[in-house]
């Protein structure tokens, strides 16, 4: 509980990213505030902006919310930039973007998520730190929102600016994989995962194209925000994030069914599975199938990684303590930063650590964990050459070829496509016709190069040979 003072006065220097003019203290009064300090890229805080979407409609018009995005990464200091990433999941409330960390030091605030509780009387009432339980926060708000006292209040409304992405055949690709007769997308954004020819004709669709958790024939079946993709023989696995579970896809007929995840973030018990939707997940990002038949899932919400056995049906811990930290070593000894994607060549799994702006490499029969890219959580930047120089800047992406020792990265921050030549070899640069868009989808096959450009709706094929890029016109 605070002491009830006064809450600050949101500062000139916030750019609102949604409303028509600068919001006011005085707007708030006469209902609870929750106020969201938050950060774009980071997993704990858009699930905590998706616990805030759920308390808003619960509670209608006794409820404000307002989110502070505040930058990690150098390139979150652009506005449009962060725009781009907060429309991803859409937002109905007011979003202002701190690129200074004015707000957040005028309220002494020190992590994300941080949601600040403000009652009817603007006065600072409770902070609430971390990734805890909704019901937490629900209580919070239901114990301030019976303290109101009915008032006759004659506010300016708070006008949202409607700011649309274009209404384009992709919307946010993400996840990308390729054989030799198709391509396959997750269209994140419209909430289903294509087929398609290499020339970019849908063959088929996954999903009904809203947003659900259904099983089922393709036509009928549902998906949420999904992102990830690994493509193995004959089925499709999907890291389905909004629905924190693993779903596959059986491209012989179509279907779709769930290995595991509940609908809701939660903490796996390892075991057998008896109950698929009986599994809570926490964010998976990416997904990657061993050559033991053995899914493996990077969840960013825990910053573990888990090994889902596709024959005895069992799910164990394979990597990471759960704090949120670069520490190589053994299984739960180690710990990742927001792991997000996944590649296997025969026992060795790479792993992109978004939040850690690193990549790093884990043996699995030994569980052991190496970073091959990688100074630290805080250390990022765009250099390359040897392994105890290079940076990245939230790299999303990783992909290789089994037959060539070159990992491709995907360096969202940087807008950058990069190599990493494996057994020591340095990090380069790959000189583009074009620049990226927060490219966030890699795919490798016969030295062709797929990249999901993720901010700019498209996908891109990239010849090495000759060093020409091209959009691919998908369902246009």
């Amino acid at each position: 509980m605070m002491d009830k003072s006064p809450a600050p006065e949101f500062p000139a220097s916030l750019e609102w990213l949604n409303l028509a003019k600068p919001l006011r203290m005085g707007q708030l009064r006469g209902r609870v505030t929750a106020l969201a300090f938050v950060n774009a890229g980071s997993a704990w805080c858009q699930q905590r902006l998706s616990d805030l979407a759920t308390l808003r409609k619960r509670y209608g018009e006794h409820l404000h919310v307002v989110a502070i995005h505040v930058p990690r990464f150098d390139h979150e200091r652009d506005a449009k930039r962060v725009l781009k990433r907060l429309h991803r999941v859409p937002l109905d409330f007011p979003i202002a973007h701190d690129a200074d960390w004015v707000l957040w030091q005028h309220y002494s605030i020190d992590a994300w998520p941080t949601v600040v509780l403000i009652d009817g009387e603007g006065r600072v009432r409770d902070r609430i730190v971390g990734d805890t339980p909704v019901r937490e926060l629900d209580a919070q708000i239901a114990k301030l929102r019976a303290e109101e006292v009915p008032q006759s209040l004659n506010l300016e409304p708070i006008e949202l600016r409607r700011n649309r992405e274009p209404d384009l055949p992709l919307r946010f690709p993400m996840g990308i994989a390729a054989n030799q007769q198709y391509l396959y997308v997750v269209d994140s954004g419209h909430h289903r995962v294509l087929e398609c020819t290499p020339a970019g004709r849908i063959h088929r669709q996954f999903g009904s194209g809203g947003p659900g958790f259904i099983d089922g024939p393709m036509e009928l079946a549902a998906f949420q925000n999904p992102q990830g993709l690994c493509l193995q023989r004959d089925a499709l696995y999907i890291a389905d994030t909004g629905n924190h579970a693993v779903r596959r896809i059986k491209l012989s007929t179509g279907d779709v069914d769930t290995l595991c995840g509940a609908g809701r973030p939660g903490q796996p018990n390892e075991g057998l599975v008896h109950d698929p939707r009986s599994v809570a997940l926490d964010q998976p990002r990416g997904v990657a199938v061993s050559p033991a038949n053995v899914v493996c899932i990077a969840t960013a919400g825990d910053n573990k990684l888990w090994a889902y056995d596709l024959g005895e049906r069992s799910l164990m811990l394979l990597a990471g303590s759960g704090a949120m930290d670069l520490i190589d070593g053994i299984g739960p000894a180690a710990a990742f930063a927001g792991p997000s994607a996944l590649a296997i060549v025969q026992q060795i799994l790479y792993v992109c650590d978004e939040a850690g702006s690193a990549v790093r490499s884990v043996h699995l029969r030994t569980r052991q964990v190496t970073t091959l890219v990688g100074q630290g959580t805080w250390r990022f930047g765009n250099i390359g050459g040897s392994r105890s120089d290079a940076l990245l800047q939230q790299p999303q992406a990783v992909a290789l070829d089994g037959s060539s020792p070159v990992l491709w990265i995907a360096d969202s921050g940087n807008d950058q496509l990069r190599t990493l030549r494996l057994g020591g070899g340095e990090l380069s640069t790959i000189n583009l016709p074009q620049r990226l868009h927060a490219p966030s989808g890699l795919a490798v096959l016969n030295g062709i190069i797929w990249i999901a450009d993720t901010d700019a709706h498209a996908v891109l094929r990239f010849d090495p040979a000759d060093g020409s890029l091209r959009q691919i016109p998908i369902g246009e």
